[in-house]
């Protein structure tokens, strides 16, 4: 009886804290939707009691619609810049992590190559974009290798960070009960690396996405940076805004399923 009359009262003292939390999320969610009609309302708006021209600024409706009835259009060129941006992620950060490991293992090979990635991390994608193309063609090769080369640097810094970042006594720990290198980078190297090594990802979730859209206004007939630059020359505004807005959605999804990879990974 007395237990029952304790987890009573604790469960109505807990009830205050679970709403507070529940209504913190729900401010969370709701304030960044509310703002975002908010803008959208007032864009559209002002398009109208302005009279801005159409090939100028489309209203949001006129977007809304050029997605219901030319969707064919945009989904056509959505595949293949997805294609490039996930391959360039997969590319870009596989390298990454592999060239922090044998950095934290190897002096001589960070001093030999760290100088040459940030020196490649100083031409800017516009213009390494046309000698990439050049070398490896306008096909998918090209797009991929800009979109992974984006996305390289950030990971490559924030992973060597992260492998660097483990405590003088977790180390002597290991030493001491006879740790091979094996086990010091699976059980201690890695897991404290891992917080830098998502930080790195979310970065590149986006990034891989401009890097393909990059390459694919310097040499191609399919893609979001394709089809931007035809409705930007031909003045389908409407289009070509529809087309930013499908981009942005695309740097989004991937950015929400590396977080997610994050919360299910990074328990701690």
């Amino acid at each position: 009886m007395l237990m029952a009359v304790i987890d009573r009262a604790a469960d109505s003292a807990a009830d205050p804290q679970l709403a507070a939390i529940r209504r913190e999320r729900f401010l969370k969610a709701a304030l960044p939707i509310c703002t975002g009609i908010a803008l959208l309302l007032a864009w559209e708006f002002g398009v109208r009691i302005f009279k801005v021209p159409p090939f100028i600024a489309p209203a949001p409706s006129d977007v809304a619609m050029v997605f219901v009835n030319q969707w064919p259009l945009l989904a056509s060129n959505f595949w293949p810049t997805f294609y490039e941006s996930v391959l360039g992620f997969i590319a870009g950060n596989t390298i990454a992590i592999m060239l922090a490991v044998a950095f934290v293992h190897s002096r001589t090979a960070e001093r030999a190559f760290f100088p040459i990635a940030v020196f490649i991390n100083t031409i800017p994608v516009l213009a390494m974009a046309p000698i990439l193309v050049l070398i490896f063609g306008a096909g998918l090769t090209a797009k991929v290798v800009i979109a992974a080369l984006i996305c390289f640097f950030p990971t490559l810094v924030n992973m060597v960070r992260g492998l660097q970042s483990v405590s003088p006594q977790s180390l002597e720990l290991a030493r001491i009960l006879s740790a091979s290198k094996s086990e010091v980078f699976w059980k201690i190297r890695l897991p404290s690396s891992l917080p830098f090594l998502f930080s790195a990802l979310k970065i590149a979730a986006t990034t891989c996405v401009i890097g393909a859209i990059v390459g694919e206004w310097v040499g191609a007939d399919k893609g979001l940076g394709a089809l931007i630059l035809d409705s930007t020359f031909n003045f389908r505004s409407a289009v070509l805004y529809a087309t930013v807005f499908l981009s942005s959605g695309l740097s989004v999804l991937m950015f929400a399923l590396v977080s997610l990879s994050e919360r299910l990974i990074v328990r701690w």
